[in-house]
Parts: structure tokens; sequence; C-alpha cells
């Protein structure tokens, strides 16, 4: 998605501060259980590695960016090989995950992306240095999450996670994250060749969130059950079920009378309500809050409640599991 997103997570408890019960929607037995990934930032405190270790899979660490010429990667910091560590004290596979996030814009840096991804060479080199990061800090794999790329980066995409995978000993993964779109042309338009990918990588995280958002259209769900469902089944058309994790989002956005809205979390939400004294009204369709503060501005959040709904989507669908952005930001998962 062309937005930030650094303010997101999980969720199961708001149910109880807000109404409704968060277990309510708990998975059924399964005979695979999903294999859910969560995400965090690089230096993130260990504690929230801890609190939520027991409903992951893996921890996704958003730990490294393309550089501006796309010749290059950054290192990982101590904060972030730290996390390598506490995922594997707490039983979780460790991933490092590689964007082209750009703090000085803000935004996801698509001119980055096409600086790496159409120049063969470029692509090697990156793969050659993110192969050795894994190898020499222990992480478990590597997430691509590349986004707001045009079509003529596809080629280049599709080289990366080949390329991560045959210099990355076997049992080291490769997953890529994938902007949600409930038509299937979009998936092109944006570089994602599904079929190709579906078939290189070990898994790929569909986005789906940032449906609405304060930079990009009216107030709305963050990622609505039924527009998540579309999404779903487009990508399923291309990639086995048994490789898409179903993105969740743990975090909201506001939408003022005047200006631009913002990020929120989970939290944040609520404490905005509650200063207020609006009421938060839970909306069964989306399967999301919203409230209307007095000032006219509009929140719309993705909750604990809200995640219980996605474990029974993601049971229904038979997919691998779940990606939730981001630890720190959202409820402690159930």
């Amino acid at each position: 998605m062309p937005r930030p997103r650094l303010l997101l997570t999980t969720v199961m408890t708001t149910g109880l501060l807000l109404g409704g019960s968060p277990l309510a929607d708990a998975r059924p037995d399964r005979a695979a259980p999903l294999a859910s990934t969560g995400y965090i930032l690089g230096g993130s405190p260990d504690r929230l590695v801890v609190r939520d270790a027991h409903g992951l899979a893996t921890l996704s660490v958003a730990g490294v960016a393309i550089t501006a010429n796309g010749k290059s990667v950054s290192s990982p910091d101590a904060g972030t090989t730290r996390l390598v560590t506490t995922a594997h004290d707490n039983g979780l596979r460790a991933e490092l995950l590689v964007s082209n996030f750009s703090d000085d814009l803000g935004d996801f840096d698509s001119r980055a992306g096409a600086r790496l991804l159409r120049h063969p060479d470029r692509v090697r080199g990156v793969a050659t240095m993110l192969a050795g990061f894994v190898a020499d800090q222990g992480w478990d794999g590597v997430q691509v999450d590349l986004e707001s790329l045009a079509k003529a980066d596809g080629d280049g995409l599709l080289m990366l996670v080949r390329e991560l995978q045959a210099r990355m000993s076997p049992e080291k993964t490769v997953s890529i994250a994938v902007m949600a779109s409930t038509v299937a042309r979009e998936y092109v338009r944006r570089g994602y060749q599904l079929a190709e990918l579906g078939q290189a990588v070990d898994t790929v995280a569909l986005m789906t969130y940032d449906q609405h958002g304060p930079a990009w259209s009216g107030p709305g769900p963050i990622g609505a059950r039924s527009w998540q469902r579309e999404a779903l089944a487009t990508v399923l058309e291309k990639v086995p079920a048994g490789k898409v994790d179903l993105g969740v989002a743990g975090y909201g956005y506001t939408w003022p009378r005047t200006g631009t809205g913002h990020t929120v979390t989970v939290k944040q939400a609520r404490r905005l309500v509650s200063a207020d004294g609006a009421d938060a009204k839970w909306r069964s369709g989306p399967a999301e809050w919203t409230a209307r503060l007095s000032n006219g501005t509009v929140l719309w959040w993705s909750d604990g409640r809200s995640y219980a709904k996605r474990i029974h989507m993601a049971e229904q669908t038979g997919v691998h599991g779940l990606a939730l952005w981001r630890l720190g930001s959202a409820d402690q998962l159930p």
C-alpha cells in the first residue's frame, strides 16, 4: 500500500472495553493450526514478542530497506538482530523484512523500487546481501515488502525472490507481501505476477487492510470483511490457499473535518473516544469499530474482536495463516 503502515498490530481484549466478546469467534479445531505471522518494527521491546508468542509461528521484523538508488540495502542494526534471539527463545521463526519504505518520504519509494528491480545486476547484489544477513545473523527467512511498484517492475520482483531462494539454504524461507485488490488486473499493474510468485515463494502475505484511509479515501473500514473475501478470492485463483496469509489490521485511522487524518493504535482510538465522551459502535458487516467525535472527526479501527472474525475467515478459506501488522500497536493476541 502506498502509505505509511507504522502504527499497527493484533487485537483481542478490545471487546472487553467497548462491548462484545472477543473470544466468541475463536477458531474451531483444525488438523493444521493457523501458522500466523506477527510483524514488528526493529528495535521494539522484547516484551511485545513474549506477550504474543503463544498466538504466532513467525516474527517478521521490519528491519532493513533498499537504498534510494536501488543499488544496496541497509544493514540490520543491533535492535533488529536482537529480535532474532527473542523470537527463537519464544519458539518462533525469525524473518527479516526488507522494504522500500523511505523515512524521508514517509511513504514507500516507488523510484527506489524501480531502480532496483529494473537492473538484474542490482537484484542479484541485493539478494546476495540479504542472504548473507540470514546466514550470518541466524534469520529463518526473508520477507520482501516492496510496494507502490509498476508493471515494469514485475520481472525484477520475481527475479529477486528466486535469487533469494537460490542463495539461501533449503530450510530458509522466502515470503512476499502483496498489496490487496479485488481486481485481477490491478495485481499485474502493481508488478505482482501472482501465479509465478506463488510458485517461487513459500508464503504470500495478502495485505488486506488500508481499504480506506485519510490520505486516499473518505471514512470507511480499514479492511471490511466483504472486501477482504473478494480480494482473497482473486488471489486464490492464482496462488494455492496453503501458501496465502490473510492480512489483519490492528490499528485505525482518523478523518477530521479539516486537514488530513492520521493512523492511531487501537489503544489510541479508545482513548480518543473515551476522552470525548463519544460512543463507539461495532459494525458487524465489516467487523470493525467506528465513532464520530464531537468535533466531527470520524474514526474506524480494527481490534481484537475484528481479529477473531478474521481467524474464522482464515479457517473457512483454508489459508496458511494470518499476517498481523503489527505487534506494539494492537491488542494482545488471544
